[in-house]
């Protein structure tokens, strides 16, 4: 069985949306209302108390079906019998209802009395649900034609058998029964007399039970209409309506009535529509029952005592009257004349006593005219009226009624007396009221017919339309009147019946065409003159009085004036201007003393009417106003009423307080304020602010609001009336000026102690905010409209007829207060102390604040919720201690329930809010959003029920237990009904959810809750909601964005939960693997198998499991946002170019003030800027008006019409623009959202997810398939494109991750080879897709910085195939003994390596033209950091060139001539901390780097094609070298180093040297007399120019220098190495430096750090180490070269040096070649023995405890590389990885020291084999000379007993530890070996 609830839910969604049902919802409707028909059969009948099942409960055990046993305890048990005694429930039935009651609400903590009113308030709310369900299937059958027909059909026959089952005879039944004082009813004596609403609002039994009885009734009158009555039903509804109406004597109770009035309308429905639907050939139901007609006709003639029960008789009696006419008209044909008899009998017997006894009164004064029946439900007063229209036609259409009529308008004519005097003092008046006799006389029945038609159609017009019985009735009904009480009556009739255009037009020719004798529109006007004329020559005649008015005349007259105004009012705009030309005589009567209010009121109202009629007709109101209008009067003390006049005048004030108060009525004053309203709101020229308006002001302000609360009224609705003008008054003033410099300056003085401002320089809006900011009388009045409570209007609305006019008092109220709280800032804080801003003044009563904010439970009308949702939102942001104050003041609770009602009763609405602005539910929404972030305790964690008593960050949430917006906002999002309506609650939530998860205090507890099990919230949507189609943009673009937005919100609140969430916590953990489980559809692991799929894996390590991959959420998400973008860029210019109006759109939109306050744009509750369509409108009719001053005079209907079809498109295309804008955003939006869950997922969370790499290159895939798409937008790119980079990055990563199994602890070296790399074939649809996405048509400089980024983030994946941390030589002596080693070649490796290579280069060459037009003209035109990119673009390029194609295609372009260009041009000039000179040395690296690249990867060709070009002229003209030497870059940092300096050598000096020693290579293959006048001479030129730079190097003491410093030594020892030595002098000291940094080099004797230290401090000392080795080379090839090429020869010995020269001192010795070459040898065993031992534990890995290899990670790791939770495998694979980077480190070492030793060695080898050698200086060239020999054998003889040490050492390297092959090198050692022993032996 479906439950109540959803039954409703399912026919609100179907019957009730906005859209038509789906064929789905269809089929779930039917199944509903199937399933449930047995309990709308028994409607409201439950099952009974009975013994054993009480038994059963008070056992404690208890088995509830579909469900096993349920142990109670005493508590439970006492409740539930409570429950049973109270509701006549069944007890297992009221323990069912705990259960759900507990569910709903939660129960631990509460009270027993709590729980038993929750759990009966859930049982009345299930209740309830089932009868609104069944009132709307009745509603849609009856009300709603134009739904589904087919659908409707099947509904409505399943009503018919509903009730031709005894459902109708159940309704009547249960409306008496449920008036019962007993359990089942009303309850009896001892139940519990309130029970709490699903709202959480304590509610007293007897209301809920009163409105169950209310929709009963309500039910009953819809089923009338899909089964008629029987006679049965009409006598049980009879005497239920006599029982009803006998208790309306005794009660005041609005539901009562209108219980009542239901009941009656179910009698006059019945008989009218049984009538009507007879035919000829069918009797009527009833009339067909003989017995029925005639006890019906008994009952109905019995007479009571009771007059309102009689009043309802006789209503009854009126529709059984119309009853038998209606069928005897039908029945003529079949009737015999004996029974026709007795039916006219009847007939006339039923008219005589309906007559006599006035029904029609009854009617009006019981049932039309109350407030019952007024604020009863809408499409229940329709149906009332619709009927009664009705019966009147029916009534009015039968011969024997209208004899009646007429003879009943004999009577009156004949009766009434056609004179009266207005002046005596015993009159009362209202215009409003109905025309009557004297107070002594009962109203005539003709007039009371008359008023009775009128009110039927005063409520619904457009029932007059075809009524021709009604129009038939008028013309008989305006003849012959000779008294002013049915004149009035019949005039009052008129008025109505112009209230739609056709009736206007009808009525004006009725009265124009003067078809009845004495009533026309000339007769109007006649009777205005002749008094006028009277009233003149009476003030001629000295001491004359003015004559009396008479009493009939003014009536009459103010019924004609009523009439003239509707009729101007609905009257067709183009007819109406020319009915009237003449309105002066209007105004004639206005300014006579005698000339009774009502008439002036009435005047008024009629000339407020033609204000629309015409635009110029406002000047000439204004002008006869102040031509015959009473003045109006202020003193020159506009503060002091007290001060008199020296004589009286008669102005407004007078005729307020002499004449009016008296009375105690006001509608001259009413109609003075509504009129001068009229005329203001038509003003444009707010340019004067008000000044000219300054008087009426004060008489609004000082005289008619200020002491409107004290003064009497006769009649209430005058009061309301009275503050309704005053504040439409105020409110347009607020509305249309602003304050202005010159205010605050006034309003400065004035606080400042100035006097008081003088009337003609008062300024309305000045005095309107003074007034506010100071709590004075406006202040005071308004809040004393809105302090009685939001309580006290609502019972005044539901009770009083003046209801209506106190509600929009209370609106205007509100909005006044919105106005001033939107302007008080801005002058407050110059007005100040004597203004305070309204926030302020509020805050000095908190009752004040208190009152506004609960009108946000005043539900009867939106706007006033609207406002106090307003007004909470800006006291929100001003008052620090709102929330405290609230909570003082015990209105926290209350509050917090009406925010949640007002929330929940939005989401429950089935009709779309047009504008979002009005939507309480967003203006809640919106309200909570904004407080999120505010200080604690703020509004938002007081609705949301956060714990405001200890701390905010520690609550713990519990929806289920406080009725909140939480619980309400949490209903809607898991329900997500009606997302037509809405949507934008929907979106919302989740923002709302969103920003509490951001927030720092509510992150804790809103995480908790969302992961909780019940909610699984993150989660719960992707699969629905997520991934479901987008509405289609024809169809319903507003859906379509808000589920964009809706979306958005989701992924980011998805994103937040994976980033935010705590790992440790269980919850979090199951929730971020549930989330990425749902989004990248893949099984969870613990983070050790990434294996890849076949389809994308490359190269996989064995037993790789293939495991199914579902379809990817996340790729499904970026399918739906993937869609062409609507078109925001056609301009207004565009759209309009061809209309003659068209560039007056162009001057609104493109003025600046557009976009001010007040402007054609706004920001929308999203941040979009929109255009105001009414504002547009306005403006641009405005300045249409202005252009063309002859529109003002409506000459030409053409050209007007013209203009407003041009006003009508632009309208259009600005609606239009404003939906496409909007989606924009929303499509940006949810890509905005998925892009954070990725970048999240991939950075911080994808570990526990198997395929890891597969599923990032799915993303990588899909986001630049995305990006090159068509319909992607340049904003879409950029974000698809970081999206892209993050995943590139990740492959990069995961590629080289740990890629063991689950069930092993162990690593092998093949684990190091295997790596996750992506097939060629997904590598080049990555290239191809990318070379898409850069050569899209529309594109920027910032899209494509981040495409170059991933285009060189591709190269360098694919460049590495192999860890680059393991060098390949290490990993080929690895595998030499590992297992399975034959699957892993590293050949084959390096093969496919190639392949890709090509395959890439094979691909950018296709489409090379494109690619390096936009590159190239990156590089150069770009700004700083797009050439940079675009530089090392090309950098990348070149290096995949296999062909030169690149470096031909650049040569052409003539582009590596412009980057010489360009270094040679750059310079450095330092602006401070500027980032620009940065950027231009990022670009002069760049520059470098790319032409060091074609010089290093072209070789030989590459260099000479930079040689050709004068590369080493350009070089050498760069200014940017020589700036660090001029001191200009000096920036001392913080820690004393010079920062400047840093930076530019490293990324200006160093690159730029690099690329000059590349430029010698060439040097090496040249022959030595060939180069030495092209590139050596070059060369040399460029180490002169900056000799500077290299003196400075060559004086750096080595010992201490840095990484960088290291390299730029390396850098010009070996620059001088390859070419000084072909430099014939030395005039600049070069040789003179390289030999003093040999011996400062070759004289260090200390060890270099070893492997005992710190991780860090042994990374820089092992790359320290091998820079200095690295140095030490280059100068001993420097050495080798002038040794064996120069012929140079060392002394053995310091002292056998000559000391003729200082270069001499500088000269090495062999004896200083030979300590270095045992430095070299430790060194070289030190290095080997390291490697050795590193590759021993390597091997032996896996034998190693977690305590050893925590020790290796610790000593060789770069970064917290291991966290603590990673397994031993993790460890191992991480320490093994370690270690042979290091190995690599040694390895290289010992290879360079290899080398180093051997040219020591060759270098004392020669000069063994040539004898004792000396340098002469003295000789112009190097020759050799002799000392003593005795001298040259003792040194000789000591260098070689010093080496042979050495040399032994040296030939005990073995390979076994090296790793090289040391046959040459142990040959070297033994050849000089050899030679020292032949020294020796000498």
């Amino acid at each position: 069985m479906v439950s109540p609830k959803e039954l409703l839910s399912e026919i609100e969604s179907s019957l009730l949306g906005p859209n038509p049902p789906s064929p789905t919802q269809k089929i779930q409707l039917i199944h509903a209302l199937r399933r449930s028909r047995s309990s709308l059969q028994s409607l409201l009948k439950f099952p009974a108390p009975k013994a054993s099942d009480r038994a059963q409960v008070e056992s404690r055990e208890v088995r509830l079906p579909d469900s096993g046993p349920i142990s109670l305890d005493e508590q439970d048990v006492q409740i539930a019998l409570k429950l049973s005694d109270d509701l006549h429930l069944n007890e297992i039935d009221c323990v069912q209802l705990l259960v759900s009651a507990n569910q709903e609400w939660g129960f631990l903590g509460r009270e027993p009395l709590d729980i038993l009113r929750l759990t009966a308030g859930i049982w009345y709310t299930g209740r309830r649900d089932l009868l609104t369900a069944l009132y709307s299937l009745l509603r849609a059958v009856v009300l709603d034609p134009g739904l589904d027909d087919d659908l409707i059909s099947d509904v409505q026959k399943y009503l018919e058998d509903l009730l031709n089952s005894g459902l109708r005879q159940r309704l009547i039944s249960l409306i008496k029964e449920l008036n019962r004082e007993e359990p089942a009813g009303l309850g009896g004596p001892n139940s519990e007399p309130y029970v709490i609403d699903s709202r959480g609002a304590l509610v007293e039994r007897r209301a809920v039970v009163c409105r169950e009885r209310l929709l009963l009734g309500h039910c009953l009158i819809l089923s009338v209409l899909v089964v008629r009555a029987s006679s049965k039903d009409i006598k049980e509804l009879f005497a239920v309506l006599k029982d009803t109406a006998a208790e309306l004597n005794s009660s005041n109770d609005i539901l009562k009535y209108q219980i009542a009035y239901s009941i009656l309308f179910s009698l006059v429905i019945a008989f009218i529509s049984d009538a009507l639907s007879g035919r000829p050939d069918k009797a009527s139901l009833l009339s067909s029952d003989a017995s029925f007609r005639r006890e019906c006709q008994e009952n109905l003639i019995i007479a009571g005592d009771d007059p309102i029960v009689e009043g309802f008789i006789g209503s009854v009696r009126l529709a059984w009257t119309v009853h038998l006419m209606t069928s005897q008209d039908v029945n003529d044909s079949r009737n015999t004349i004996s029974s026709a008899s007795s039916d006219m009998k009847e007939i006339c017997s039923s008219l005589e006593t309906i007559f006599t006894n006035n029904v029609f009164q009854f009617l009006l004064n019981k049932v039309l005219q109350t407030a019952a029946y007024q604020n009863d439900d809408e499409d229940m007063v329709y149906m009332y009226n619709a009927y009664l229209h009705k019966l009147i036609t029916c009534f009015l259409s039968h011969p024997l009624a209208r004899d009646k009529v007429k003879e009943i308008k004999d009577k009156a004519m004949a009766a009434l007396s056609p004179y009266r005097v207005s002046g005596s003092t015993d009159y009362v008046l209202d215009v409003s009221m109905q025309t009557q006799q004297a107070a002594e006389l009962a109203p005539q029945p003709f007039i009371s017919l008359l008023e009775f038609v009128s009110e039927i159609y005063q409520k619904e017009p457009e029932l007059l339309s075809g009524n021709d019985v009604i129009w038939t009735f008028v013309n008989f009904a305006g003849e012959d009147h000779n008294n002013f009480q049915t004149l009035v009556a019949f005039l009052k009739l008129l008025s109505t019946l112009a209230s739609t255009e056709e009736g206007a037009s009808k009525v004006f020719d009725l009265l124009h065409s003067k078809t009845f004798r004495s009533i026309g529109w000339s007769t109007l006007f006649d009777c205005i003159s002749i008094y006028e004329d009277k009233f003149k020559q009476s003030l001629q005649t000295a001491g004359t009085i003015l004559p009396e008015f008479q009493e009939g005349d003014a009536k009459a007259l103010v019924a004609y004036l009523n009439v003239l105004q509707k009729v101007i009012e609905n009257g067709n705009p183009i007819e109406r201007k020319d009915w009237f030309p003449d309105i002066e005589p209007l105004f004639k009567l206005l300014s006579y003393e005698n000339v009774p209010p009502y008439l002036k009121g009435a005047l008024r109202n009629a000339i407020s009417t033609f204000i629309q009629v015409s635009p110029n007709i406002k000047e000439t109101i204004w002008n006869f106003l102040e031509q015959y209008d009473l003045p109006v009067v202020v003193g020159s003390n506009v503060g002091n009423n007290l001060q008199p006049f020296t004589a009286p005048v008669y102005d407004m004030r007078f005729e307020l307080n002499e004449i009016e108060a008296r009375r105690e009525q006001y509608p001259s004053t009413i109609s003075f304020l509504n009129l001068l309203n009229a005329l203001t709101a038509e003003e444009r020229d707010v340019g004067d602010r008000g000044r000219r308006f300054i008087g009426i002001f004060r008489f609004v302000y000082d005289h008619v609001f200020g002491p409107f609360p004290q003064r009497a009224y006769a009649d209430a609705s005058e009061k309301w009336q009275l503050a309704i003008s005053c504040l439409q008054h105020f409110q347009m003033i607020l509305k249309m000026y602003d304050t202005t410099e010159e205010d605050i300056e006034s309003g400065a003085d004035q606080s400042l102690g100035s006097q008081s401002t003088p009337l003609q320089m008062q300024i309305p809006i000045v005095e309107l905010l003074k007034d506010f900011m100071s709590g004075k009388t406006l202040f005071r009045n308004v809040m004393g409209i809105l302090l009685p409570g939001v309580n006290s209007i609502i019972t005044q609305r539901s009770t009083q007829t003046y209801g209506l006019l106190l509600e929009k008092a209370v609106l205007l109220s509100l909005e006044i207060l919105i106005l001033v709280l939107e302007k008080d800032l801005i002058v407050s804080d110059y007005w100040r102390p004597l203004y305070q801003p309204l926030d302020v003044i509020l805050a000095q009563d908190h009752n004040q604040i208190l009152a506004i904010l609960e009108y946000v439970r005043y539900d009867f009308r939106p706007e006033i919720q609207q406002c106090s949702i307003k007004i909470m939102s800006i006291l929100s942001n001003r008052m620090v201690g709102l929330v405290p104050l609230l909570l003082k003041n015990n209105a926290a609770n209350s509050l917090v329930e009406d925010y949640a009602a007002c929330l929940e009763l939005r989401s429950e609405e089935c009709q779309v809010v047009e504008n979002s602005s009005d939507d309480p539910g967003v203006l809640i929404m919106q309200l909570l959003i904004e407080n999120v972030s505010r200080p604690a305790p703020n509004i938002a964690h007081l609705l949301l029920k956060f714990d405001l008593d200890t701390s905010i960050e520690r609550t713990v949430l519990q929806p289920k237990f406080h009725y909140s917006c939480l619980k309400v906002i949490l209903d809607i999002l898991e329900k997500l009904s009606k997302p037509d309506v809405n949507s934008l609650l929907h979106e919302f939530g989740f923002q709302l959810l969103y920003e509490l998860c951001s927030d720092t205090l509510t992150c804790g507890p809103t995480m908790d809750l969302l992961s909780k099990k019940k909610y699984q919230f993150f989660v719960r949507h992707l699969d629905t909601v997520g991934v479901e189609p987008l509405p289609k943009r024809n169809n319903s673009q507003a859906l379509r964005i808000s589920s964009l937005h809706l979306r958005a919100w989701l992924l980011k609140l998805l994103a937040i939960g994976l980033h935010a969430g705590d790992v440790t916590n269980t919850n979090y953990r199951e929730t971020c693997q549930s989330i990425l489980a749902h989004m990248f559809g893949q099984h969870l692991t613990d983070g050790l198998d990434h294996n890849l799929s076949p389809s994308v894996s490359g190269n996989h390590s064995k037993g790789a499991v293939n495991r199914p991959i579902t379809r990817s959420k996340v790729l499904e998400l970026l399918e739906i946002v993937q869609f062409r973008s609507p078109d925001t860029s056609v301009k207004y210019s565009q759209a309009l170019s061809n209309m003659k109006y068209g560039y007056l759109a162009e001057d609104v939109l493109g003025s600046p003030a557009a976009s001010e306050k007040g402007g054609v744009y706004y920001y929308s509750e999203r941040g979009d800027r929109l255009i105001d369509l009414a504002a547009l409108r306005d403006q641009l009719w405005q300045k249409c008006k202005l252009d063309s001053p002859q529109m003002s005079s409506y000459g030409s209907e053409v050209e007007i019409i013209e203009v407003r079809d041009t006003i009508q498109q632009l309208l259009r295309w600005a609606w239009k623009y404003n939906k496409n804008l909007e989606e924009q955003a929303a499509q940006l939006h949810m890509l905005t959202g998925w892009s954070q869950i990725v970048e999240v997922s991939a950075s911080r969370r994808i570990s526990s997810l198997e395929a890891r790499s597969e599923i990032m290159f799915q993303l990588l895939d899909a986001s630049l398939t995305a990006s090159g798409s068509r319909d992607c937008s340049l904003k879409m790119a950029f974000i698809l494109s970081q999206v892209a980079l993050t995943c590139m990055a990740k492959l990069r990563d995961e590629r080289f991750a740990c890629p063991g199994g689950l069930s092993t602890e162990t690593v092998t070296y093949l684990d190091i080879v295997t790596l996750k790399q992506l097939s060629n074939g997904a590598c080049h649809s990555i290239l191809f897709k990318l070379i898409i996405a850069i050569l899209r048509n529309e594109s920027s400089e910032a899209l494509r910085r981040r495409q170059y980024a991933l285009l060189l983030s591709y190269f360098q994946y694919c460049q590495h195939m192999l860890d680059p941390d393991v060098p390949t030589t290490v990993l080929q002596g690895l595998l030499v003994n590992e297992e399975d080693s034959e699957d892993v070649d590293l050949q084959k490796i390096d093969k496919d390596q190639a392949d890709l290579a090509r395959a890439n280069f094979s691909i950018l060459k296709k489409e090379a033209k494109g690619i390096l037009d936009m590159v190239t003209k990156d590089a150069t035109q770009a700004s700083q950091s797009g050439k940079t990119m675009a530089l090392y673009v090309l950098d990348a390029l070149i290096c995949i060139d296999h062909e030169k194609f690149f470096l031909s295609q650049l040569q052409s372009r003539g582009f590596l001539r412009s980057c010489l260009m360009s270094i040679s041009n750059s310079s450095y000039q330092d602006g401070g901390h500027s980032v620009d000179p940065l950027q231009k040395l990022y670009t002069l690296e760049a520059e470098l780097a790319l032409l060091l690249r074609i010089s290093h990867h072209y070789g030989k060709s590459g260099t000479q094609v930079l040689f050709t070009m004068g590369a080493m002229e350009h070089i050498s003209s760069c200014k940017a070298i020589n700036l660090q030497l001029k001191g200009g870059l000096k920036r001392v940092n913080k820690f004393g180093g010079d920062q400047s300096n840093i930076v530019h050598k490293r990324m200006a000096v160093i690159p730029l040297l690099r690329l000059v020693f590349c430029l010698t290579s060439v040097v090496n293959t040249s022959e030595f007399f060939e180069v030495k006048n092209k590139v050596v001479r070059e060369v040399i030129d460029f180490i002169k120019s900056h000799q500077l730079l290299f003196d400075q190097v060559l004086r750096d003491d080595v010992s201490n220098a840095d990484e960088l410093t290291m390299e730029h030594m390396n850098l010009v020892v070996g620059i001088l190495s390859k070419v000084w030595p072909y430099e014939e002098s030395d005039e600049y000291g070069v040789v003179q430096g390289l030999f003093g940094m040999m011996r400062s080099l070759f004289n260090r004797n200390t060890e270099f750090l070893t492997l005992g230290k710190s991780s860090l401090i042994a990374e820089n000392g092992w790359k320290a180490e091998l820079n200095t080795f690295r140095l030490c080379f280059s100068l001993n090839s420097y050495l080798y070269f002038l040794v064996t090429r120069k012929s140079i020869r060392l002394q053995v010995l310091e002292g056998s040096i000559n000391y003729s020269t200082h270069a001499e001192q500088q000269q090495p010795t062999l004896s200083l070649l030979g300590s270095f070459l045992n430095f070299v040898t430790s060194a070289l065993e030190r290095a080997a023995e390291e490697k050795y031992l590193l590759l021993s534990k390597i091997r032996d890995i896996n034998e190693l405890s977690r305590q050893e290899v925590d020790e290796i990670i610790n000593m060789y790791s770069r970064k917290d590389s291991v966290l603590s939770s990673n397994n031993i495998q993790k460890r191992r694979y991480t320490a093994m990885v370690e270690m042979c980077r290091i190995v690599g480190y040694r390895d290289q070492l010992v290879t360079l020291l290899l080398l180093l030793a051997e040219n020591v060695l060759n270098i004392i080898l020669v000069h063994f084999q040539d004898g004792s050698s000396t340098y002469d200086s003295n000789r112009a060239t190097n020759v050799l000379t002799y000392g003593t020999e005795s001298d040259s054998y003792e040194d000789q003889s000591a260098l070689c007993t010093k080496l042979m040490p050495t040399l032994e050492r040296l030939e005990l390297l073995s390979e076994s530890k090296t790793g090289h092959s040391l046959k040459v090198f142990h040959r070297l050692v033994n050849s000089l070996k050899e030679t020292a022993y032949q020294k020796l032996a000498l």
